[in-house]
């Protein structure tokens, strides 16, 4: 008995130190609390162990702005092709609108000349009837009327130049053909952007101002002091910069197209519109713009006599009646010269033709008065275009150039055009 309480005692003991030994084993200790930092919304902070045991933090720039950017981009390039989808159709309007207006002019022109001298030469012809018929009151008051009806309508038909609105009209119709095929390549070739539709808006503008609709209040001066080139484009706000846009940094290089022999050229190319292209039509239009005028007042001055002439009649021995006949015969023949020959509109195209000079010497100097070589066209593009306005090749623009130097160390005039086109 005691025997088997000793054995019990043992297992006992040992149960309890296994015990005891099972609960050490399996004892985890208590970890302390690890607080995560919070990440800040622009920046991430990247933590890395290194090969002594530090932490290093290393914070990485989390760039939202680029794709808030992105999304305000995309907007932009999204909204500026219906927008030149919205001023195509406008400008494709206008189009058809300047044609139509233009062809009804020209019937005017062809009407109104026709109708004048019909009424003139019948007034004459009833005038040397009367004078040769004896005191014919009848036909002494039906000239007189005609007369008077063809100078009321001479007075119309000079004041607003139908062959003048003509030209107008095809210059509108031109120009805005033009601007038409300038935005289908911009919607065909890439993505337009904002500048794309803002330009071509102020464009639009700027023709409807130069070749008006209406007639009455707005319509374009037919007698002017002095032949103003006309002006279809808006203004250029580039600033001019006076300094040496080359620095001598492209003596012997190419910087997008340009070098500073390019340059000259321009240059060189500039000064023969000036001197000789633009002054020549300036003296040209003028001379045309006083034709217009001698002739403008002549015709209803012609007439006016006539009628007089006529309400005179056989007063005075017949002679009102021949004066009326002869001062009738040369209104016609002056009517005809005025508006068969089409001096207004002359004059219209010697006006359109100095703005064109005025366009092609504006957008050469402003390209050359960009300080900044890369923001300009690429030169060689630039160059080909304008040898393209001015009906040349590159070597005859080059030529011209040259020439154009070479006369001015010379102290010469040179004595040839830029453009072989007008």
């Amino acid at each position: 008995m005691a025997s088997l309480q000793a054995s019990i005692f043992v297992v006992s003991s040992s149960s309890s130190s296994s015990s005891k030994q099972i609960h050490a084993a399996i004892s985890v200790p208590k970890l302390p609390s690890i607080r995560v930092p919070k990440v800040p919304n622009k920046k991430l902070r990247l933590e890395l162990n290194t090969s002594d045991g530090y932490i290093n933090t290393v914070p990485v720039e989390k760039n939202v702005d680029v794709r808030t950017t992105l999304v305000q981009e995309s907007s932009s390039v999204s909204m500026a092709t219906p927008t030149l989808y919205a001023i195509l159709e406008a400008v494709a309007d206008r189009v058809e609108m300047h044609k139509n207006i233009g062809e009804q002019r020209e019937n005017w022109n062809s009407l109104l000349l026709n109708s004048i001298n019909m009424i003139t030469l019948t007034a004459a012809t009833m005038a040397g009837v009367a004078a040769t018929d004896g005191a014919v009151v009848g036909l002494d008051l039906a000239s007189t009327v005609l007369f008077s009806a063809a100078t009321g309508m001479l007075v119309l038909m000079n004041k607003i130049q139908p062959s003048q609105l003509v030209e107008e009209q095809r210059n509108a119709t031109r120009l805005f053909k033009q601007l038409q095929s300038h935005i289908q390549t911009l919607l065909a070739v890439g993505s337009p952007s904002k500048e794309d539709a803002k330009d071509a808006m102020k464009k639009v503008l700027a023709l409807d101002k130069a070749y008006p609709l209406p007639l009455l209040g707005v319509m374009l001066e037919k007698f002017p002091e002095t032949l103003e080139p006309a002006v279809w484009w808006p203004k250029n706000q580039t600033q001019t910069n006076h300094e040496n846009h080359f620095n001598g940094k492209v003596e012997n290089n190419n910087i997008n197209g340009w070098t500073e022999e390019l340059e000259m050229e321009m240059r060189e190319v500039v000064e023969v519109i000036k001197s000789k292209d633009s002054e020549d039509y300036d003296r040209l239009g003028n001379k045309a713009l006083e034709i217009n005028k001698v002739l403008a007042k002549s015709g209803p001055l012609l007439t006016g006599i006539a009628a007089l002439g006529s309400f005179m009649g056989s007063s005075h021995g017949h002679w009102g009646e021949i004066v009326a006949a002869v001062a009738g015969a040369l209104a016609s023949a002056v009517n005809t010269f005025e508006h068969g020959a089409q001096v207004g509109m002359v004059f219209e195209m010697y006006r359109n033709n100095a703005g064109f000079f005025k366009l092609v010497q504006e957008s050469i100097e402003s390209t050359l008065d960009e300080s900044d070589v890369e923001k300009r066209e690429n030169g060689e593009l630039f160059e080909m275009k304008v040898a393209l306005q001015l009906g040349r090749s590159l070597s005859q623009l080059r030529d011209l150039a040259k020439k154009s130097s070479y006369s001015r160390i010379e102290g010469s005039p040179i004595d040839e055009c830029a453009s072989k086109l007008f």
